[in-house]
């Protein structure tokens, strides 16, 4: 490669952080530790530029870093969850308990383009991610750079020194794994389109209102509610309905501002304050849709923390 200044090798590697961060987070569940992993991946690159001797691609050799920092990170063995990893659906009528602040959760991830290929679309959605999540972690790896990176098998064999048949085994056995999966979720998502806004936009439009008529007609027969950080969760129009009107009732009111997460609508839900002064932050409601229904919503409701990372302000004045 000849030699490169520091700050010409700097440049070369912070094209990757986006990708990089992205392929952490597909490994990791977590947008905040993603975001770490991918830049001690670019500090180690960097610290090492001068050894990087050509013979792979940057890009490969820079991916083989992420991925040991990304196996360090998951040495624990502890998994990312969403509720419904973690036990059967809940009665919608029932309060949800405490909080089950000692599981790690999945995390929302801010962006993606809901408009993307299938292919790519639906690589960073949140029950693929949780699946991801069930996949040992060299499996996972094996499955993101060749399925969703799209780097070849002799390529995948080079950055984890090994072979191209044990890499061609790994991937047959995660595939197996997220199809299994896939199935019992009700299948892979179709390819998105502008009728996804428009869904959306009702969606919020009926939610604002709280007419639970409209909402009925949006959601799927077998769709779900889940409430991380508690392990509570709905399926089916019945439960979720009893659950809007009944624990939930205090959102009667609530003000949506859209966002994107996870490559699909979200939106940053504001509840009523009790001395209608304005709305506060309550949940950042991640909706993703099959068809012309709503199949999931996810309500994360640590707002101190996603809000912030999702550029939305921490309270609404009583006009909004």
């Amino acid at each position: 490669m000849g030699v490169v200044g520091p700050e010409t090798a700097a440049e070369k590697l912070e094209e990757f952080r986006g990708e990089l961060t992205g392929y952490c987070y597909r490994m990791l569940g977590s947008f905040t530790e993603a975001e770490d992993a991918a830049q001690e991946t670019l500090v180690r690159a960097w610290r090492g530029f001068e050894r990087f001797e050509g013979r792979s691609a940057l890009r490969s050799w820079v991916y083989r870093i992420a991925t040991n920092v990304c196996l360090n990170a998951l040495a624990s063995g502890r998994r990312r969850a969403l509720p419904m990893d973690l036990s059967g659906p809940a009665d919608g009528a029932v309060p949800p308990g405490a909080p089950a602040d000692s599981v790690l959760w999945i995390e929302p991830c801010p962006g993606g383009d809901p408009g993307v290929e299938v292919a790519v679309g639906e690589s960073v959605r949140l029950a693929f991610v949780a699946s991801l999540q069930h996949l040992p972690p060299k499996q996972r790896a094996t499955l993101i750079l060749r399925d969703v990176l799209g780097f070849s098998a002799r390529e995948v064999a080079e950055l984890h020194g090994s072979t191209v048949t044990s890499v061609n085994s790994a991937l047959q056995r995660a595939r197996a794994t997220l199809a299994t999966r896939r199935e019992g979720a009700g299948g892979p998502l179709p390819q998105p389109s502008d009728a996804v806004r428009l869904l959306a936009e009702r969606y919020a439009t009926a939610f604002s209102r709280y007419d639970m008529e409209e909402l009925n007609m949006l959601l799927h027969v077998d769709a779900t509610l889940c409430l991380p950080p508690y392990t509570h969760w709905m399926r089916g129009v019945p439960d979720i309905r009893a659950w809007l009107t009944g624990p939930a009732v205090g959102c009667r009111g609530s003000r949506l501002i859209p966002v994107v997460a996870n490559g699909s609508p979200a939106f940053g839900q504001y509840r009523p304050r009790a001395d209608r002064t304005g709305y506060k932050p309550w949940a950042l409601q991640v909706v993703e849709f099959s068809g012309d229904r709503v199949t999931g919503i996810t309500a994360f409701r640590d707002t101190g923390r996603l809000f912030p990372l999702f550029g939305l302000p921490d309270r609404l004045d009583a006009g909004a």
